[in-house]
């Protein structure tokens, strides 16, 4: 459980965020204006997908009851999205072994985040698979407009900027965005109570009775 918990941690937001400014950091710093419109574009409307499913079901009880979705895992989507794009980015002047390899790394790291948040309890399945796939597909979609660009900079630079983060953020007090999300659904939602996976069982209790 311990390691199922380390690797939830490494999704947080207290961590994968400041990773995804660091690549937005990283890539202004390089002057590379449109890539950096780009990493803004796609990570802003994953982050917002998953919070506008989030909302949609904590206030209106939207979702998928059959398999236990209730918004897109918003852990194993950022983790998806920043660490194959901070690999690539890191590597980005190595062969294209090495590259290929870290990129990888990067990818078999997200997922193994997405998988953590079920054994914690934390995410369905449904939630976690596709929270991976939608992170992943940030990263592929970023990946590929960037392996077009051929001016860049400061390749390493990546990687001293984010070590820091990923070894001092989880130490810091988790930022509450569930609760955020959650005081915002009820606020436009109008309702005194928010729905929760809870209530799918009840349901079905009170069907078989």
């Amino acid at each position: 459980m311990m390691w199922w918990h380390a690797l939830s941690i490494a999704g947080s937001l207290a961590v994968t965020g400041p990773v995804g400014v660091a690549i937005a950091i990283w890539l202004i710093a390089g002057k590379s204006w449109r890539l950096t419109w780009m990493w803004g574009l796609l990570f802003g409307i994953g982050m917002a997908l998953v919070v506008v499913t989030k909302m949609a079901f904590v206030g209106w009880g939207i979702g998928v009851e059959s398999v236990e979705f209730a918004g897109f895992s918003g852990h194993a989507m950022r983790a998806a999205a920043v660490y194959p794009v901070a690999a690539f980015l890191a590597f980005r002047s190595s062969s294209s072994r090495a590259r290929y390899l870290a990129t990888a790394a990067g990818v078999v790291f997200a997922i193994l985040i997405s998988i953590s948040r079920v054994p914690m309890m934390a995410h369905s399945v449904s939630e976690s698979v596709t929270g991976s796939i939608l992170g992943l597909a940030i990263a592929a979609g970023f990946i590929r407009y960037a392996s077009s660009e051929h001016h860049w900079a400061l390749s390493r630079m990546l990687v001293v900027l984010c070590l820091p983060i990923v070894l001092i953020a989880p130490q810091v007090e988790p930022v509450p965005a569930e609760q955020w999300i959650t005081q915002a659904a009820l606020y436009l939602s109008g309702r005194d109570q928010p729905y929760t996976r809870a209530m799918w069982q009840e349901s079905k209790h009170r069907g078989h009775e």
